[in-house]
């Protein structure tokens, strides 16, 4: 079968920064809908008219996958905001009352350093200001259920495109 929108491709891969060296692996395939809000566009793109087995190798410019970095989505906020248990690397949804009025609601931020009085978040995709390298293969194609056509997802969502809280896991 042909990839084309509104079809599923189950994706191995292969994700490098533009130095080589490996940022994620994916041995195990994941199915993705095409034409939803699973792949970035590019990838999408790329995928279209190819079949199972094929392999592609793509690279994308910041903006073409994760965004250019965006020093205004660091935040400084106060410790005593957050919980006691807090480390470096947690993610929340949105930043807890209190904090900045101006940040975004809808992002996920990561916490980047824990100081005494307080703490940095950043509201970054992890890839965001990266080219990336990326090598694809697909494993399986197959046609979309009228549920995951509805749902414009195939359930994954590992490779969303940048703009919501669900956007910074790749894998």
């Amino acid at each position: 079968m042909e990839i084309k929108p509104q079809c599923v491709v189950a994706l191995t891969w292969t994700l490098k920064d533009s130095l080589g060296e490996v940022l994620d692996e994916l041995e195990e395939p994941v199915e993705f809908l095409v034409g939803g809000g699973d792949l970035l566009a590019r990838i999408e793109e790329a995928l279209q008219g190819h079949e199972k087995g094929a392999e592609l190798d793509l690279h994308l410019e910041p903006e073409e996958a994760f965004g250019d970095f965006n020093d205004q989505l660091i935040f400084l906020e106060p410790r005593t905001l957050f919980p006691k248990e807090i480390e470096e690397g947690m993610t929340f949804e949105g930043l807890p009352p209190g904090t900045h009025p101006d940040a975004p609601k809808d992002v996920l931020y990561t916490v980047t350093e824990i100081y005494p009085e307080h703490v940095v978040l950043d509201g970054n995709h992890p890839l965001a200001g990266i080219s990336i390298r990326l090598h694809v293969k697909v494993e399986d194609v197959r046609e979309a259920t009228e549920e995951e056509i509805g749902a414009g997802s195939a359930g994954t969502g590992f490779f969303k495109p940048p703009g919501g809280a669900g956007d910074s896991t790749i894998h």
